[in-house]
């Protein structure tokens, strides 16, 4: 039954709008329907094999992510609720209805598609570092892999979803869709966070060691370089893709402007630049702005000219055009295409990552027995190294078979 059809019922209640709703999320996105539980579906798989490849508890998904893979059909069916109230009450003509209704279930099937590769990506590199380095979450405490981050900048600084601890290697610290607002008292703290208010934000950060706050004063953005930056992209031709890049260009306004414009309410000239929904999220205005429409190519290059992560990677879920992966490369980025939802795919991206771990340059207090000192400090002096760090770092580089031969190295006095 097409949705038009139930029109003359409207007034019948409840049950009839649902029913209007989903009638029209089945006519005008049936098939892209079969493909998202299809998605959905892979990446639970996915999130249940890494969290117990690395001992977490589970996946916490953001709040919208989590209704889209709950049931598809009816989050999407969720969006058009108000768009049906103002049908229903004659608000909106029919075809006003139509228009409205195909743009929001529209932008929020394209948002959770581009969440559910983005964080596929993220869950098997996750898993093939738990597989093949014997990776173990530290970090959150509570022991889920975060894929949220509500409220977690609310102390002024930025947290990462994962820290993971490689065995025999270090750690790697992940940080995902940041950096994000962070929050703010006066005057003086809004003019050191406002570069984070308007800074540009790839799909993933990763860093050697382990890294709980990548806010970095003196830095523009004040952002801690990342070794590695990772982007993902779902869509078949992303690279012909245009986006309006407004946020870097917008001028700063005082914390007493910001304020009375938030007493004032007028939450749409917060929310206008950085293009958001709701209230909470719109943490900045300007009176003068302007953009740059970049392609999403460009857009990845100014990643990299911005950020200046050691490596950065780009992974297509499908085939790049030859003289887009040249420019690209040209740039020294590595793409890494056509990997649909083939975790092989993504093996060697894991590798590279599982390559850089480390225990970090601040370094870490690790408590032992007075026996396990004393072979330490033996072992060092046998092995001529001026600390016992350095012996803890060549055990660690080296594992237990090493060991061995560092022990006979050390003769019997060890």
């Amino acid at each position: 039954m097409s949705w038009r059809e139930l029109l003359p019922r409207l007034n019948e209640g409840d049950e009839i709008l649902e029913r209007l709703r989903l009638e029209f999320v089945d006519e005008y996105f049936g098939s892209k329907l079969a493909e998202a539980y299809e998605w959905v579906r892979v990446l639970k798989e996915v999130a249940e094999r890494a969290s117990r490849t690395v001992g977490a508890e589970g996946v916490l998904w953001t709040k919208e992510l989590k209704s889209f893979l709950a049931d598809p059909r009816r989050h999407l069916a969720k969006k058009l609720y108000i768009y049906a109230l103002d049908l229903q009450r004659s608000k909106l003509k029919p075809e006003e209805f139509e228009k409205v209704a195909l743009a929001a279930a529209r932008t929020s099937l394209n948002t959770n598609m581009r969440s559910i590769y983005q964080a596929w990506v993220f869950l098997v590199v996750v898993e093939t570092l738990g597989r093949n380095n014997r990776a173990k979450i530290v970090f959150p405490e509570h022991g889920h892999i975060l894929l949220e981050r509500s409220g977690r900048q609310r102390g002024g600084t930025i947290p990462p979803n994962l820290v993971l601890l490689l065995e025999g290697r270090g750690y790697l610290s992940f940080f995902i869709e940041a950096p994000r607002p962070i929050g703010w008292g006066d005057n003086a703290d809004l003019a050191k966070a406002w570069r984070l208010y308007v800074a540009l934000r790839p799909d993933m950060m990763v860093y050697s060691g382990k890294v709980l706050n990548m806010v970095e004063a003196g830095r523009n953005p004040p952002i801690r370089r990342p070794n590695v930056i990772i982007e993902c992209k779902e869509l078949p031709d992303w690279y012909a893709r245009v986006r309006e890049i407004r946020g870097p260009f917008a001028r700063p306004m005082s914390g007493v402007e910001w304020r009375n414009r938030w007493l004032r309410g007028l939450w749409a000239g917060l929310a206008d630049v950085l293009g958001v929904e709701t209230p909470e999220k719109a943490y900045q205005a300007v009176k003068e702005r302007r953009g740059l429409r970049l392609s999403e190519p460009q857009i990845v290059k100014l990643y990299a000219r911005i950020y200046k992560p050691d490596k950065l990677y780009l992974v297509s879920r499908a085939k790049v055009p030859q003289r887009i992966r040249e420019n690209l490369e040209d740039k020294q980025i590595v793409v890494i295409d056509g990997v649909g939802f083939d975790p092989r795919g993504l093996e060697e991206l894991a590798n590279e990552l599982a390559k850089m771990a480390s225990y970090g340059s601040s370094g870490e207090t690790i408590e032992v027995d007075g026996e396990t000192a004393t072979m330490l400090a033996r072992l060092a002096s046998a092995l001529g190294l001026e600390s016992v760090a350095q012996v803890v770092k060549l055990l660690a580089r080296y594992g237990m078979t090493r060991l061995e031969e560092l022990r006979r190295l050390a003769g019997s006095s060890v």
